[in-house]
């Protein structure tokens, strides 16, 4: 979520990349993050290429955001 959070979108190429995941594994994560409303998908064609790109939906932005706060709140408390 943070590369998504940070990035206006990110190809699944570039994320699989930066997150060094097989093909499969990171489908089946944008999969649940789908599900959970977190990404939103852009797929469009680059000439006869197929394209899909991800972006973070405020929902899944605003959860991102939370979460670092908890874990913030919880260094701060150790």
């Amino acid at each position: 979520m943070s590369a998504l959070v940070v990035n206006e979108f990110i190809d699944f190429n570039t994320l699989k990349e930066i997150l060094a995941v097989t093909d499969g594994n990171l489908a089946s994560h944008i999969k649940a993050l789908e599900k959970m409303n977190y990404v939103t998908i852009h797929k469009q064609f680059i000439g006869r290429k197929p394209n899909t790109k991800y972006s973070a939906s405020s929902t899944g932005t605003l959860a991102f955001k939370k979460h670092i706060e908890a874990l913030e709140k919880l260094i701060k408390n150790t």
